[in-house]
């Protein structure tokens, strides 16, 4: 006899799995969507006393129908949220998978399927160790051979921090804001938590249209991920740039008397200009390979933004029919989040925060985009 009496047939078998399958992915939908619940309740919680726009009343005085509408309706977004969280996380883990060994062309993926957001997340989270050693030597070469070592990334801040200081304070005898009084030392702190954000970025920018040509063995492997020579770049800038925060801290207690507790938003000001730096490096990175006058042009670049990026005068000093042009550089969003965190004791400006973040997600996407679909064509350049 084929099978045993009283033991299930193997399509029996078969359809019992998958049914036990569908009732495990049931249960985690219900689950997610419980939890999902629970996170719009404490949303209502949190916003119930916002006044509604044209009443001025409560939140919590709509009906109670309205009060489940509205829970309704955010547990289904932060529900749909999910389940897009969760199939982009799918799509990036196919999209980079282990390769076979040979050298991996992007010619045949869809240049779409590298706007998803959670991909190049995932590519880096994929190769951390490779980008925490890479990163690693981008700190340790900058002052090998040199006898005071890292000190320097100290004593670079503070001289530059001095000269600016003289010049504008002293000699020019600037004033941050007309008609209100502001000590040298104040003035000082301004000036440097805004140069903190500028130095990120041009240290970034600066060294992206080269970060491949000068290095053509990377090039030329079976298999290397080219994309995360930016981001190490962007690693070592933030570690010396936290070296700079530290001696502000210091310099803002001793001579303010304060400390700035809106500090712990430092991350949320850092995140627009984390993306800005990578995917203009990326960018620049793969048009350095194929157009050498890059490197050029972005040094004058930069001159112009240092600038033009309010880091020497707040925008309020430029004339009000420029000010618009002025924060079409996302930059200056940027460096004013810097002062309102780091000196003012301010939270973030929200709208135009979330507006320069948007921007800059977007043009990390398009950066990234941009290298993944041309590095194919590096070793036959270099």
């Amino acid at each position: 006899m084929s099978e045993a009496i009283g033991q299930p047939t193997r399509p029996a078998r078969r359809t019992s799995r998958l049914k036990q399958l569908y009732q495990t992915k049931r249960t985690r939908r219900i689950a997610v969507f419980l939890a999902c619940g629970l996170l719009a309740y404490a949303v209502w919680v949190a916003v119930r006393w916002q006044a509604i726009p044209g009443t001025g009343d409560p939140l919590w005085t709509i009906p109670w129908w309205s009060k489940l509408l509205l829970l309704g309706a955010l547990a289904a977004v932060f529900f749909a949220l999910f389940r897009l969280g969760g199939w982009l996380i799918r799509d990036a883990r196919k999209l980079y998978a282990p390769s076979t060994g040979l050298r991996s062309s992007a010619t045949s993926v869809r240049w779409y399927r590298y706007m998803n957001p959670v991909g190049p997340l995932y590519n880096l989270y994929r190769n951390r160790d490779l980008l925490r050693q890479f990163t690693q030597r981008e700190i340790e070469g900058r002052y090998r051979g040199s006898y005071l070592g890292i000190v320097w990334s100290m004593i670079l801040p503070l001289m530059m921090l001095a000269i600016y200081t003289f010049v504008f304070s002293v000699i020019f005898k600037a004033q941050w804001q007309q008609g209100v009084e502001t000590s040298q030392g104040e003035f000082a702190l301004t000036l440097f938590a805004g140069l903190i954000a500028f130095n990120i970025f041009s240290e970034c920018i600066s060294r992206a249209p080269t970060s491949i040509t000068v290095n053509p063995n990377y090039v030329k492997k079976v298999v290397f991920p080219l994309e995360i020579l930016a981001a190490s770049t962007l690693g070592a800038a933030l570690f010396h740039s936290m070296i700079s925060i530290a001696i502000l801290i210091v310099a803002t207690l001793l001579i303010m008397g304060t400390f700035s507790v809106t500090i712990v938003l430092l991350p949320l000001a850092m995140l627009p200009l984390i993306g800005l730096c990578l995917g203009l490096g990326w960018f620049l990175a793969s048009l350095g390979v194929y157009v050498r006058d890059t490197a050029y042009a972005i040094g004058i670049v930069l001159q112009v933004l240092f600038f033009m990026s309010a880091i020497f005068y707040p925008v309020s000093a430029v004339p009000e029919a420029l000010q618009p042009i002025m924060y079409l550089n996302p930059l200056t969003t940027i460096v004013e989040s810097f002062r309102r965190v780091l000196v003012w004791n301010q939270s973030l400006d929200w709208e135009p925060w979330l507006v320069v973040t948007l921007i800059s997600s977007l043009m990390l996407l398009l950066g990234y985009t941009w290298f993944m679909k041309t590095k194919s064509g590096f070793a036959d350049v270099i």
